[in-house]
């Protein structure tokens, strides 16, 4: 592994998730979350001059980690636009396999300026793609206080947030919050010292989730996944939090983000998709001790069927 890739991020469950493409040597792959390269490159190792592996990722930082192979193609893009960008290089409907690693890059949690952490100082952003968007201080500053609280609530399951957004609307009248060391100073009555270790993960999650509209992103990639890939082709998804993997979850088992179920005549289940793992599958005790950040990771394999059985 190159030391470029393993200081942007650590693939997780690497081996599981690229047996779990089943890849066929002279298939056309996506992997959607490029990142550090790390499961596009162990990817191309089955590949042989016939197979194509498309790489998508949104940030900027990426493309530093982009290698010269005449199979592999760097898309800059978010996945949300997998139709798009499929249908223009020619290979919707003809996809053998797509994996997604849902988890944030060790780089953004590492990069203090992007704003990721709160364990840095430096500006309230935490955008994937820094090109435009709102960033989290433009959230804090500019929500109204009840959508301020769904934010919290929805995306951080957290049961102060309606205190949370009322304390936040009562500091802003007085002072921008601009920086990660004014939110967190802010924030303060309600996270302690102690508490805070527990609750902050959530309050910043929350927030870059908002700010990436990370929810609606997947749920789209997820539903164009239905045209994108062939009959027979696997899908493979690494989550980390319960919201993403709920979904992903819902969608293996019955085709649509929200979990409706139809039955056959006989009463079973239709989806478009066949459970290669019913049980979850997660990171080893040895992984979890090498890379702390796989401890939460969940994957999830699943085959397209030819049609609904």
């Amino acid at each position: 592994m190159e030391e470029k890739e393993m200081c942007y991020h650590i693939p997780v469950m690497l081996h599981e998730s690229v047996e779990g493409l089943n890849i066929q040597p002279s298939g056309v792959y996506v992997d959607v979350t490029f990142g550090g390269g790390g499961h596009s490159r162990e990817i191309l190792r089955y590949l042989n001059n016939e197979g194509t592996l498309y790489g998508l990722d949104q940030d900027a930082d990426a493309e530093k980690n982009i290698f010269g192979d005449s199979r592999f193609v760097f898309v800059r893009s978010n996945f949300r636009y997998l139709y798009n960008f499929t249908r223009y290089y020619g290979v919707l409907g003809k996809v053998d396999g797509l994996l997604a690693d849902l988890g944030v890059s060790s780089h953004h949690f590492d990069d203090k300026e992007r704003g990721f952490s709160f364990r840095f100082e430096g500006a309230l952003d935490m955008r994937m793609n820094r090109r435009g968007g709102l960033t989290a201080a433009d959230i804090v500053n500019t929500y109204p206080e009840e959508k301020l609280a769904d934010v919290f609530y929805l995306y951080g399951e957290l049961k102060i947030a309606r205190r949370l957004a009322s304390l936040l609307i009562k500091v802003r009248e007085s002072k921008k919050i601009e920086t990660i060391g004014d939110f967190l100073t802010a924030i303060e009555p309600l996270t302690g010292k102690d508490k805070g270790k527990k609750i902050l993960p959530q309050i910043f999650q929350a927030l870059r989730i908002e700010v990436n509209d990370e929810m609606c992103a997947l749920k789209e990639m997820l539903q164009q996944t239905l045209q994108v890939l062939k009959p027979g082709a696997r899908l493979v998804i690494i989550t980390y939090q319960s919201l993403e993997d709920r979904l992903v979850k819902n969608f293996l088992k019955s085709g649509n983000c929200e979990g409706k179920t139809e039955q056959d005549f006989y009463g079973n289940i239709r989806s478009p998709f066949r459970l290669i793992n019913n049980k979850v599958i997660v990171p080893s005790a040895e992984e979890v001790e090498h890379n702390p950040r796989s401890r939460s990771a969940k994957l999830r394999i699943a085959e397209k069927r030819d049609s609904y059985e």
